[in-house]
């Protein structure tokens, strides 16, 4: 019947929809293994940037070390683009440490409102198709911070700013010194990788299974 149909039809779309969800999420946890270290043998590169130091173990690499660990070689083959692979780093760990707690928050607690409810949305990989005014609104906040930062992406090389350095620090919790500040940076770096992939398993988990946390079968 075209009841049958439409219901088919519905949910064939939102499968298609949690599965670009998946693919968008894991796209994003593969830029942890993105080009921000330099490969030992560009010595104007080598050292440049917080986190290729190392000497962390990591297996499949020439070194046996995350020293400098660039295997497929993006930032030999284009030193130019070396600052804003680091900015694009930063940008999605930072999303993504935002989504984790985003994403298993709502699990143990809702903001008000009966569409926000644990009636109305059992499963928190749900929302994205129960709220769809609420994904626009995510989505447009987005946008304008990506759009207004444009500039400073288009210019990255001629200004005077590190990646990833909006000046926004309301908390003051960069310190002033710079053995500090760097090791700071560095435990920013390492959560905004592990929390890309984390992100990925998570959608992953909660879609494949149905299950809340801890999205395990």
């Amino acid at each position: 019947s075209t009841h049958e149909h439409q219901q088919l039809f519905q949910q064939s779309n939102s499968t298609m929809t949690k599965f670009l969800l998946i693919v968008a999420a894991l796209a994003g946890s593969a830029t942890a293994f993105s080009p921000v270290a330099v490969k030992q043998s560009s010595t104007a590169l080598k050292g440049a940037m917080v986190g290729g130091e190392g000497p962390e173990p990591m297996p499949f690499s020439s070194a046996n070390t995350s020293v400098g660990f660039d295997p497929a070689g993006f930032v030999e083959r284009a030193p130019e683009w070396q600052n804003w692979f680091r900015e694009a780093e930063l940008k999605h760990g930072r999303a993504a440490m935002l989504a984790t707690v985003g994403f298993v928050l709502p699990e143990f607690m809702r903001i008000p409102g009966a569409q926000f409810s644990f009636d109305a949305i059992p499963k928190v990989i749900d929302a994205h198709d129960a709220l769809p005014d609420s994904m626009i609104q995510i989505f447009g906040w987005i946008s304008f911070l990506e759009a207004v930062s444009f500039p400073a992406l288009a210019n990255m090389n001629n200004y005077d700013r590190a990646p990833g350095d909006f000046g926004f620090d309301p908390m003051g919790l960069l310190p002033e010194d710079p053995e500090k500040r760097k090791a700071m940076q560095l435990k920013e770096l390492k959560n905004g990788r592990l929390a890309m992939i984390a992100i990925g398993g998570m959608v992953a988990g909660a879609s494949v299974t149905g299950h809340g946390f801890p999205y395990l079968p």
